[in-house]
């Protein structure tokens, strides 16, 4: 039997809500991926201009690791209360907090002087865009049928990998213009835009989302989804999470500097290279969506879905440690993109199981816990960073680590949630 519903105009919420047509669904699913961009930004900003930062305030790489670990910490910490709050108050209201609250906080980098200036900014925005994660997964479940969230997903990461591609390549015009603090400002005044956008668009509409639904507190099998803290299936997830994304951050925030340490490259020379490891997981994100969604039609389960495009996602990360032995740098870069693609195809699998067997009145809790504990693994994955570069160690190690990651992630998922179920039934609203 297919889990698919009858028809992609399926009503999501109450009888007496105003009809989310396909595209009104898709335009403002989109408008929140480029908020996301924008929110995304300061990351990039950093990374790509750390040289010009290291001048200006006299940073080592200990301090730039220092910074990205405090960086994850706020936002990880951000984590345990944004997910509570976007249950709590919905995709309208956390829509407008979210992108006012770190747009405000990546423009207050323009002010910054001192070093410790850049620390309390980082701080804010850390815990301001901690926001994004879970609104964008109570998004999918609020506006799409179950069938269409993993291509929902796929399409919302190949939008912010089209911004992270671009970034290498205007981050420098704009930082030659108003330098990097004028980036950051950049991105705030983006954010802005953006919002103003979304809530035209939103307008009369209501969000069927509100925690306080009991309809949406139960799983397919009538059985309640307990505290989150104590359901074997969050630590399913979360742990999981936690394992691939120390992966992710370590390539993300690592990446042009291991490209200007082991080939030389200058800022300049950074944009196509990141732009292939973007696009890479872009089109990863995007293959991965599509394919789920395809296999579901075609009659597959969600469980052998999900774990099938997983394993796909974790086995082609394994080669990673061997970029290290090539000569040749575009072979290299290629297979960077390879290795994006193949987190971003777990990472969207990951997020699909959370709208699979979590209640749509938890999402956003399980969502940001998972994230938490993400971001958590990020922080750690930066101190072990820092340490084993400093200890003149290079990158073996840290690689190494990254090609069994998505491996064990996999193999901790299916011990703990070895026969996933879909949780739809539970969000057919009473009528």
């Amino acid at each position: 039997m297919r889990d698919r519903p009858s028809g992609d105009n399926d009503a999501v919420g109450p009888s007496d809500m105003k009809p989310i047509t396909p595209t009104l669904r898709w335009i403002l699913f989109g408008l929140l991926c480029v908020a996301g961009i924008f929110n995304a930004m300061d990351r990039p900003v950093i990374a790509i201009l750390k040289p010009d930062i290291s001048a200006d305030l006299g940073w080592s790489d200990t301090d730039f690791a220092n910074l990205a670990f405090v960086t994850q910490v706020a936002a990880a910490l951000s984590f345990l209360f944004t997910g509570w709050l976007v249950d709590k108050i919905g995709v309208l209201r956390s829509m407008i907090a979210g992108v006012t609250t770190w747009s405000l906080a990546a423009m207050a980098h323009g002010w910054a002087i001192a070093g410790w200036h850049v620390v309390a900014a980082r701080i804010g925005l850390g815990a301001t865009e901690a926001v994004q994660t879970p609104l964008t997964i109570k998004t999918v479940a609020t506006l799409f049928p179950p069938y269409k969230r993993s291509f929902a997903f796929g399409v919302g990461t190949a939008i912010a990998g089209i911004g992270t591609i671009t970034m290498p390549f205007f981050i420098p015009v704009i930082a030659a213009i108003w330098g990097w603090r004028g980036a950051l400002i950049f991105a705030g005044i983006g954010g802005f835009i953006t919002l103003a956008l979304w809530l035209w668009f939103a307008r009369g509409v209501r969000f069927d989302d509100k925690a306080e639904d009991a309809n949406h507190d139960f799983a397919d099998d009538g059985a309640p989804y307990g505290p989150i803290l104590r359901e074997r299936r969050t630590w399913a997830i979360v742990i999981a999470k936690m394992l691939s994304d120390a992966t992710w951050w370590l390539i993300n925030f690592w990446l042009p500097d291991f490209y200007r340490k082991e080939f030389g490259l200058t800022t300049g020379e950074l944009a196509i290279p990141l732009a292939i490891a973007f696009f890479g997981s872009g089109a990863g994100a995007l293959f991965a969506g599509w394919l789920s969604t395809r296999l579901l039609e075609a009659g597959w389960s969600v469980n052998r879905v999900r774990k099938t495009i997983m394993f796909g996602s974790a086995a082609i990360v394994v080669p990673l440690p061997f970029v290290l032995t090539l000569d040749s740098f575009w072979p290299v870069a290629i297979m960077m993109g390879v290795v994006m693609a193949g987190h971003q195809g777990f990472s969207l699998s990951i997020f699909s199981i959370i709208t699979d067997v979590v209640p749509r009145g938890k999402v956003g809790r399980v969502t940001a816990f998972g994230a938490f504990m993400g971001n958590m693994g990020g922080a750690l994955i930066q101190l072990v960073t820092g340490a084993v570069l400093a200890a003149g160690l290079g990158f073996t190690p840290l690689f190494i680590f990254a090609a069994a990651s998505y491996l064990l992630a996999l193999g901790w998922l299916h011990w703990l949630l070895p026969n996933i179920r879909r949780v739809e039934k539970a969000e057919a609203p009473s009528t």
